[in-house]
């Protein structure tokens, strides 16, 4: 059980994480990527139309290292860009340094839902008390701890009177069974 509610927790936690990510990148993606593309002299209908594309590709691309704007764009589009425009943005450092601030955000959003979880987690370990130590019962003979000396206990196992506490063994009290009619 112990395994299944571990497991449950770890994809809820990766899927809260994403979902949170993704928030934060919706939030300011879109307008930093569409005044970063008119800055390079991508036309503004283009612009706006990779702007306002769904963030989880983006999301996925920067953790994958890839720059996706040469596949957004298109050929068409580079084509009719200066050289060294079309350069700067299919370049290595144009889309990380362009996605770097949306991406703080989100980042800021699941860290800081992850923060309040533990802190919570942390009040409700406090306020469930301390540590359980579950104690095995010792059953002592009728004659109480004196009656251990007279027990020898190769005898009592013999006779099925011993068990097992806490890894020694110890004398069990012999119930009287009353005798029939």
């Amino acid at each position: 059980m112990l395994a299944t509610f571990t497991s449950s927790a770890s994809v809820l936690s990766i899927g809260v994480f994403f979902s949170l990510m993704i928030v934060g990148l919706s939030s300011g993606l879109p307008s930093t990527l569409q005044h970063g593309l008119l800055a390079h002299g991508v036309p503004p209908a283009d612009a706006s139309r990779i702007a306002h594309l769904p963030p989880v590709s983006t999301l996925f691309a920067s953790f994958l290292g890839y720059n996706p704007v040469k596949t957004l764009l298109g050929s068409h589009v580079l084509h009719t860009l200066p050289a060294k425009d079309a350069h700067t943005l299919t370049g290595r450092s144009f889309f990380p340094h362009l996605i770097s601030g949306p991406f703080h955000t989100a980042l800021v959003y699941a860290f800081s839902f992850a923060i309040a979880a533990c802190v919570i987690a942390a009040v409700a370990s406090l306020l469930r008390g301390g540590m359980y130590h579950h104690q095995e019962e010792i059953v002592l003979p009728a004659g109480g701890i004196e009656g251990l000396a007279a027990v020898e206990p190769q005898a009592a196992v013999e006779q099925g009177t011993a068990e097992q506490v806490g890894g020694a063994p110890a004398v069990a009290a012999a119930k009287a069974v009353p005798e029939g009619p």
